[in-house]
């Protein structure tokens, strides 16, 4: 019987459902044929999920002989079978090897890119070269003289590498895909070779030269057909004609040098899109530049917009995650009709965000590109634990691992939960007493002061810090298989816990861990290939390469009629709703990436397609998506950062509409929006809380009396300032935790000046001590208080430094304070009882110094700005409660003394020491004056109003989140309320 009758190029319009359209226009032509030919059919399609799409349509037809069905990108041919294909990774790490050694000497070319990433796009431009078939002899022709130093550079070391990579035999898959198109292309002409049944390629835009000579050779077969995805038939023959080099950023772009090479193709079957009229509308809208005499011309011959255009909305959010909410509300939706609805989106945040939001439903969309490996339990695991080198270990990073759910799941000596429960006893201890970089000892130490649990933990996880601390230090290059070794060693021994077996570990387990570990096998398998990295370096690379990776949701956990795809699949969407997300410049079309070894003018010298080729095949992809019935587009005004410029294709498409009365464009568009408008209602009423919540009052609790009988000196400014603060520091116990990871804060610095000086006096030298003596021995104070106290290198020096600016003055204040008389009181803590009241005034000075007539001076450090006569006056009482609390008696070592003065040393700008005004009159006004301050607290007379006074209107208090301010304002009146006794 004859063969089926088709030859040369086909194509089918945007809007259709390309798979399905596909096998039924080959099962018509295959009519009245024997079944077994069907099965010397090969069908090549450009994608795996095209062919998954082929075979379903096929199985819809019922119980056939199937024709062979391959990916166009794996093409075989004898000469090539005795060549195995090398590794792409491998391949990749000797360029990478390559690279490091270029940047020891030219680290400028680096332009702020790692290694791994700087070899990943070397790798891919080898890739265009070979699909180009391109030799190293293309990069001999560029002529540098008009390009900057850095190209000449970039120039020079690539021509090194194109002869290292490309020289040789056939071993990348570009190189063999070339290779293969090239000799069946010559075959074929030939007649020589042909294949043993009917060819056909199906999906592909022939975006690659390999490709597209494929695609030519196989449309000139015998029986050979070509099938385009997507196909302008509306664009007329002058545009097609105009289609060069210089428009690579049109939609059909590609489909050029096949129209030019095999002529207009012929439709593969006779179904007509969704909506014709909207096709020829994207069609008109999407023409290369210069548009405006096209659209002036042909715009008023296009039909009536209002029908062409309502299957679209438009929705335009105010916020990327208002735009997620909507697209999951439709998602929704559809779920509920029982209807398919697909989103396409480019956006990775934008697809977290809409899976955030399905969750609230319970509903998992069926997402083509998976979750990255990166991204996963066993995937962020790998890259803490890569951290780890190279980088002091601070406590956050120790507490990430240890709470990671992957952290000691393979011992049986402390179960998962424990380990768990002592992690978080851990985090209390670092947070309060440090060390703020933990290491072995003092992990040592906790353990012994704990049960048998704890210290069999803390012991296993003592000498674990013994092993990270070597790592943490060594920022020095290392062989690659060295720095995997340790990696994996470092991770297995955390995953599995004190004596545990790291193969019983849940680190390796499921379809992520079993990926990942293919992936770090993969790695080391071909890590002698590679350049030694540093500890940088090495995560940059680690990251690159299983970010490359994901991990597809098992279907029986997503609902099957919601679906997630990428722009590139948007070929094969054919049915029910589809959402066009993210469509804003920077979204959809994506931003090129910067190429760090070739200009736009040396690329085009070369031989290689223009970076626009890219926005080219993206634009594509939205043409093909906007031809089907039903599509939602979705935009958000405004990111993170600043207002939004709209897709060039969605801006253009409302343009000509806006200019299109005739047709009835800008009411056409007016009825998008407005459908759009109503999602976004819709969204708005979801995501509003039931019940109107009202704004909190100032708060001014009053709590039963008393509300403490004890407080310290230095909190009666705060009591003055900010009363609340002292309500929730006194009366309900709350104190803020400290930080994750400490810093050389101004806190840490005050302390820490004030330990030097501290230590100075407590040397107790000598009144007639040489000035020169005395400040060496502070300076040597100075490095052992920083030595002890100060981890960070930095902070060192500058404190250092700091001390020592002051250091002449400081000593030279000290040897006439000690002529003066002697420190008598020093950081030892005394007290007052107020009489008349269930109350005592605590304090601990800095220092009190007994004069030589009997008198005494109380001192305060201040590694800040001391403050002023007019900041004591209004709220800084320290020292005038301390001078009142010494005529009182209130330290032993003094008992009741007259007071000479109060003064602030100030262990910054000049090191001066600052006499502030006192008398005994001044002291009495200010006693008397917290006398009545405290009992109106005490009474229950006055509420704890949060920031009754405070000094600057940036304030900022460690308990103004349980205050709720933000929700009114300090020029709110404070709401006095009872708290306590049961209420």
């Amino acid at each position: 019987m004859a063969e089926p009758a088709f030859r040369g190029l086909y194509a089918l319009p945007s809007g259709i459902d390309f798979a399905h359209e596909v096998v039924a226009g080959f099962l018509d032509r295959m009519a009245g044929r024997p079944p077994e030919a069907m099965a010397r059919v090969t069908i090549y399609a450009n994608a795996a999920l095209t062919l998954s799409e082929l075979k379903c349509a096929f199985d819809l037809r019922g119980p056939l002989l199937l024709p062979r069905l391959l990916p166009v990108t794996n093409l075989e041919i004898p000469a090539m079978l005795g060549q195995a294909e090398t590794a792409p990774l491998a391949r990749r790490l000797q360029l990478a090897r390559l690279v490091a050694k270029l940047l020891e000497t030219r680290r400028d070319l680096a332009a702020g890119h790692s290694i791994a990433s700087l070899a990943r796009s070397l790798s891919g431009l080898m890739q265009e070269m070979q699909y180009e078939g391109l030799s190293p002899d293309a990069l001999e022709g560029i002529d540098t003289g008009d390009h900057a130093r850095h190209w000449q550079n970039a120039l020079a070391f690539l021509r090194i590498a194109a002869r290292f990579h490309l020289d040789g035999p056939p071993v990348d898959r570009a190189a063999r895909q070339r290779l293969a198109s090239e000799t069946l292309c010559r075959d074929w002409g030939q007649g020589v070779n042909l294949p043993g049944g009917p060819v056909i390629v199906v999906g592909s835009t022939g975006s690659h030269g390999a490709t597209r000579m494929f695609m030519e050779a196989v449309a000139a077969l015998p029986e050979g057909a070509v099938i385009l995805p997507g196909f302008d038939f509306d664009q007329p023959q002058a545009v097609w004609d105009g289609l060069d080099h210089k428009a690579e950023d049109h939609p059909q772009a590609r489909f050029a040098p096949l129209i030019a090479a095999l002529g207009r193709p012929a439709r593969w079957t006779g179904t007509a899109p969704p909506v014709p009229a909207r096709n020829r509308l994207i069609s008109l809208a999407l023409r290369p530049a210069p548009v405006t005499d096209q659209w002036i011309a042909e715009g008023p011959r296009l039909p009536d917009l209002i029908p062409a255009t309502e299957g679209l909305t438009l929705i335009e959010a105010d916020q990327p995650g208002t735009e997620a909410e909507v697209i999951a509300l439709i998602l929704r939706d559809a779920a509920e009709r029982a209807e398919r609805a697909t989103l396409i989106a480019a956006d990775g945040n934008l697809i977290r965000r809409v899976n955030a939001a399905l969750d609230r439903w319970h509903l998992r969309a069926d997402e083509s590109a998976g979750q990255p490996l990166a991204l996963t339990a066993p995937g962020l695991f790998l890259r803490q634990v890569a951290a780890l080198f190279g980088q002091p270990l601070t406590i956050d990073r120790l507490l990430v691992l240890l709470k990671h759910p992957l952290s000691v799941t393979g011992s049986a000596a402390v179960p998962a939960n424990e380990a768990r429960r002592l992690a978080r006893d851990l985090e209390l201890e670092l947070r309060r007493n440090g060390p703020a970089f933990p290491d072995g000892p003092c992990l040592r130490d906790w353990g012994s002061r704990g049960d048998g649990l704890r210290k069999i933990w803390a012991d296993w996880l003592a000498a674990l810090l013994d092993r990270i601390t070597p790592l943490a230090a060594d920022r020095a290059a290392r062989p690659l298989p060295d720095r995997l070794r340790d990696l994996i060693a470092l991770a297995e021994t955390l995953a599995a816990g004190p004596d545990g077996d790291p193969q019983a570990s849940k680190l390796w387990e499921e379809k992520r861990g079993a990926l990942l570990r293919a992936s770090i096998d993969h790695l080391s398998e071909h890590a002698h290939e590679g350049p030694a990295l540093g500890a940088t370096e090495f995560c940059a690379l680690l990251l690159d390469e299983i970010g490359q990776q994901s991990v597809r949701v098992d279907a029986e956990t997503t609902f099957h009629l919601i679906h997630i795809r990428g722009p590139r699949e948007a070929r094969i969407v054919g049915r029910g709703t589809v959402i066009l997300s993210g469509l804003n410049e920077g979204g959809w079309p994506q931003p090129l990436s910067p190429d760090p070894w070739l200009s736009r003018q040396m690329r085009t010298a070369a031989g290689l397609p223009l970076p626009e080729r890219l926005i080219g095949l993206a634009a594509h992809d939205f043409q093909q998506a906007m031809g089907l019935s039903r599509v939602v587009l979705t935009r958000a005004r405004r990111d993170a950062e600043a207002e939004t410029i709209p897709s060039r294709w969605l801006n253009r498409l409302t343009n000509l509409m806006g200019g299109l009365p005739d047709r009835n464009g800008p009411q056409a568009l007016a009825a998008m929006r407005a459908r759009g408008d109503r999602w976004l209602a819709q969204a708005a009423a979801v995501s509003r809380p039931p019940a109107i919540l009202r704004a909190a009052a100032r708060p001014s609790p009053i709590p039963p009396a008393p509300p403490f009988r004890e407080l310290p000196v230095t909190d009666v400014s705060l009591l003055i300032r900010d009363p609340y603060a002292v309500y929730a520091k006194r009366v309900l116990g709350l104190r803020p935790l400290p930080p994750l990871r400490p810093e050389p804060d101004a806190s840490l610095r005050g302390q820490t000046l004030h330990s030097i000086v501290e230590a100075m006096v407590a040397s107790k030298p000598a009144p007639g001590t040489p000035h020169a003596d005395l400040k060496a021995q502070f300076l040597r104070l100075t490095d052992t208080v920083l030595a002890r106290d100060v981890p960070w290198p930095a902070a060192r020096a500058f404190w250092a430094a700091r001390m020592g600016r002051i250091a002449d003055q400081i000593c030279a204040d000290e040897l006439a304070r000690l002529a003066e008389g002697q420190p008598v009181v020093v950081e030892k803590r005394g007290k007052v009882r107020v009489p008349g009241m269930d109350f005592v005034l605590t304090a601990q000075p800095d220092r009190i110094d007994l004069l030589g007539d009997g008198q005494v001076m109380i001192y305060d450090y201040k590694s800040g700005k001391p403050p002023s006569d007019r900041q004591i006056a209004a709220f800084d009482k320290q020292l005038i409660l301390e001078a009142a609390m010494a005529r009182r008696g209130g330290f032993d070592a003094l008992g009741p003394a007259e007071v000479a003065g109060i003064r602030y040393i100030h262990l910054g700008g000049e090191g001066e020491t600052q006499p502030r005004a006192y008398s005994p009159d001044l002291e009495t006004e200010n006693w008397d004056g917290f006398v009545r301050l405290i009992a109106a607290y005490l009474s229950g007379e006055t509420g704890f109003t949060a920031m009754r006074a405070p000094e600057q209107m940036g304030y900022a208090g460690d308990y103004d989140h349980l205050a709720r301010y933000g929700e009114w304002s300090l020029a709110d009146a404070p709401q006095v309320m009872k708290v306590g006794d049961g209420e």
